[in-house]
């Protein structure tokens, strides 16, 4: 008599093992197994957690500080001695580590999903081992080199705090299929409570953190000041060398308010303009006098100076990425450009009528006009013929002589001082950093008729930000990108806020019990899901050749001899 038992055929299951493979280097099914996680294995899921979340933080600090890209650079050449954009190597890498690790934990949630028990390969351990050691050691060298950038964090959150909410919602929302599907599967009550008490802590957290946040762009449209006006920081630096004519021209073209420079005293007395304590960066200094090249500049004298050719440097190093858009005509005009003076950035201010500020930068101790600077400064200023309402004067030493020896000019102060010393030293114009001055430091200055610069801002969301908070001024090294900004990027008010956040919690809301009702109905009867189901119909017929062909296994049992 014949017998016909079928075998057990298992389906394939292509997506799972790339899944296991790539993740545990689990290819083969027999390597599978749906037992619980062990601990061992659950803290390198905590630890994969917490480099994503450090790498998620990171990536968005840079993305963020691109703002200030020149300024860290600048930073780096005073370390090192040489110019490089170093934040070439850092976006690099830490795109392609959170690339990496983003995966990783893509899956890891699909092994959760499809109840496989996680089990990181040893490789994938030193990887993410690698990455956060890495990260840390990072955050840690820029705290020390460039610490108050992490403020660009906190300002960038006011412009995109109400973005970022509804992004985490969503995500926080989408989450919700997965947790439904732990607590439908889990035989423990325990387990269940906890899960979901971690999940609906998250979830509404998420509903009500709308109420912290804070932006001046969620305001009356009524309510919003006029643009403030762009003074350009060194000119124009993205567009030909800074502190060139070529840039502060080009800065004029984009219809700037002001010029800003900074200024450095020449051996016999004349102001030039120069931002580094050499000239090795902007200058041909090396080729022309090698062995005075690390001097500081200003023991240079005003003959030497201008033999010095101030715009190849910025064809050689192209320090915003922007030569390759040039015109030949354009790069023959920024090639020729040379060391320019104080007194020329003056007479052009005032044929322009626009206003011009200057920082001033002493000479040194062995300097012979140590002493003198300010007299020669003030000297040039009044010398160069430009109305003295033009011109932001920030130096403190002596300012009492030179209020009254020049008492049209506006005086400017470069540090954060209280009202009554404002007024008491006649100071009505203050520049500061984008980040030194909060939302209520700029209405103190508007109330008390202070008026406020703040730089370098160079990114319209920042601009956007500045504009709602009704800053006056702004100093840019991208006035032609700023210019292109007619209006704040967003603004809404507090009822249309209130209203999309109360949309986004009960569209969510609703999703997430949907989820949870619908997975509580598809699991129940189930104790798990068993992705490689066992097939032991022998009834199954399956015509191509990319499928296992159903087969049967004859037992001959009871035949006679």
């Amino acid at each position: 008599m014949v017998k016909h038992q079928p075998l057990q055929v298992y389906e394939r299951q292509l997506c799972l093992s790339c899944l296991t493979g790539i993740y545990g280097c689990r290819w083969k099914r027999y390597q599978r197994s749906h037992d619980d996680t062990t601990k061992w294995e659950c803290l390198w899921s905590f630890i994969l957690f917490c480099t994503f979340s450090l790498l998620l933080v990171w990536l968005y600090f840079w993305w963020e500080a691109h703002n200030d890209y020149s300024e860290f650079n600048w930073f780096l050449y005073n370390r090192s001695g040489e110019w490089s954009d170093g934040t070439v190597p850092i976006l690099a890498a830490t795109a392609a580590g959170f690339t990496y690790i983003a995966f990783l934990m893509i899956l890891a949630l699909c092994h959760v999903a499809v109840g496989q028990q996680l089990n990181l390969h040893w490789l994938h351990k030193i990887g993410v081992t690698a990455g956060l050691l890495t990260t840390i050691i990072s955050v840690i060298s820029v705290t020390q080199l460039w610490g108050e950038e992490w403020d660009v964090v906190w300002i960038s959150l006011q412009a995109t705090g109400p973005f970022l909410h509804i992004g985490a919602l969503a995500a926080v929302t989408a989450l919700a299929w997965l947790m439904a599907g732990q607590v439908a599967r889990a035989e423990k009550t325990r387990f269940q409570l906890m899960v979901l008490l971690v999940y609906l802590s998250v979830l509404l957290t998420l509903y009500f953190i709308p109420l912290s946040i804070t932006s001046p762009c969620i305001m009356e449209r009524g309510s919003l000041k006029a643009a403030p006006t762009i003074i350009g920081h060194h000119g124009a630096p993205m567009l030909a060398p800074e502190n060139s004519l070529l840039s502060f021209n080009r800065a004029l073209q984009r219809n700037v308010s002001g010029l800003e420079a900074d200024v450095t005293i020449s051996l016999d007395g004349v102001p030039f303009l120069m931002r580094d304590r050499t000239l090795r960066r902007t200058t041909n200094v090396r080729r022309v006098f090698p062995e005075r090249q690390y001097d500081d500049a200003s023991l240079f004298n005003w003959t030497d100076l201008s033999s010095l050719n101030a715009g190849q440097w910025f064809l050689k190093d192209d320090p915003f990425w922007t030569v390759q858009y040039m015109s030949t005509s354009e790069r023959w005009s920024v090639g020729n450009q040379t060391v320019c003076s104080l007194e020329q950035m003056l007479k052009l201010a005032a044929r322009s009528k626009s206003s011009a500020l200057f920082t001033l930068h002493r000479p040194p101790p062995n300097h012979p006009h140590h002493h003198d600077w300010v007299n020669l400064t003030l000297d040039t200023v009044l010398r160069s013929g430009i109305p003295q309402r033009q011109v932001m004067w920030t130096v403190d030493s002596n300012r009492e002589m030179v209020r009254k020896a020049a008492p049209g000019l506006q005086q400017t102060t470069v540090q954060k001082l209280p009202l009554d010393t404002l007024h008491h030293k006649s100071i009505s114009r203050v520049l500061l950093r984008y980040n030194q001055a909060s939302a209520q430091d700029i209405w103190l200055y508007n109330e008390n008729n202070i008026s406020l610069t703040l730089h370098s801002v160079n990114k319209p969301w920042l601009y956007s930000l500045l504009w709602c908070s009704g800053v006056p001024s702004v100093s840019s090294e991208a006035p032609q990108v700023l210019r292109k900004v007619h209006y704040p990027l967003w603004l809404m008010s507090p009822d249309e806020y209130c209203l999309i956040w109360i949309s986004t919690d009960l569209i969510s809301f609703a999703v997430v019990l949907g989820i949870f009702i619908f997975q509580k109905w598809r699991m129940s009867g189930m104790r798990s899901y068993n992705p490689e189901q066992i097939m032991l119909s022998a009834a199954v017929r399956r015509a191509s050749r990319d499928v296992n062909i159903m087969k049967e296994k004859l037992i001959f049992s009871g035949q006679p001899q």
